[in-house]
């Protein structure tokens, strides 16, 4: 059973979210989203399941780690986790949605201990080889809080039985178990050469809850690089474009 927490999530369009432990409360996070913890909470990093959950994590791109941060003190002690791009911050009740959720594989924030945080893998390799973003998949498991993350605005959509959505791939943030996933193609030469969008699109059918997000930072990133055409001349000097990005985004 999931750890009962208390939270408030602070910003609009940096947001973080502030979880509030009881003792002997954790919450659990990927490593380096943690932003301040106040005196008794501890950190304690494992595989979050064994070696076989971190490997999988790590060839995903994910981090091995998962770090809790236990509060060992006897009051109550607060500890933060900032969102790593613009965007919002979605709380989940698990509980609420049947027990589990499956989100992007980056856009996963933080969750009470006692949510299990695994690698779910999409119906067909050939759609994930060929679907990007889309292929690889975080299951949130049990009856507690998780939060994840969107890019720009969060859309909320409740799809009826057998109702369609296609999505582009980068838009999706998670959705219920119920709804179910697959890669499109969208066909045509001219669709694949000139469409902009890419060839393939997700699509998502119901019952149940989708999130989407109007921001993707993977296509922040690329419209960025693209304006940039690589390097930019900012008196007289050639600016990398991944230093642009890291400047937009408040990096040193």
């Amino acid at each position: 059973m999931a750890d009962v927490i208390d939270y408030k999530v602070y910003g609009d369009d940096m947001q973080m979210v502030e979880i509030e432990l009881d003792p002997k409360e954790g919450v659990r996070a990927e490593a380096g989203m943690m932003m301040y913890m106040e005196d008794g909470i501890e950190m304690q990093t494992g595989t979050g399941g064994g070696l076989f959950s971190g490997f999988k994590r790590m060839i995903t791109g994910e981090s091995f780690f998962i770090t809790t941060f236990m509060n060992n003190s006897s009051q109550k002690s607060r500890v933060g986790f900032a969102a790593p791009y613009p965007g919002k911050i979605v709380p989940l009740d698990l509980d609420k949605l049947g027990g589990a959720f499956l989100c992007q594989k980056d856009s996963f924030l933080c969750a009470a201990k006692g949510i299990d945080i695994e690698v779910a893998f999409t119906k067909r390799l050939g759609a994930g080889l060929f679907g990007g973003e889309g292929f690889i998949l975080q299951k949130l498991s049990g009856d507690g809080m998780a939060f994840i993350h969107s890019g720009g605005t969060i859309i909320e959509k409740t799809l009826a039985a057998g109702e369609t959505l296609r999505v582009d791939t980068g838009c999706l943030v998670g959705f219920s178990t119920s709804v179910d996933y697959d890669i499109q193609f969208i066909g045509g030469f001219k669709n694949a050469l000139f469409g902009g969008e890419g060839i393939f699109l997700t699509r998502v059918t119901g019952p149940g809850l989708v999130y989407l997000q109007t921001l993707p930072f993977s296509r922040m990133a690329d419209r960025i690089a693209a304006a940039a055409g690589g390097t930019r001349n900012e008196g007289g000097t050639k600016v990398k474009a991944e230093n642009i990005i890291g400047s937009f985004l408040g990096n040193d």
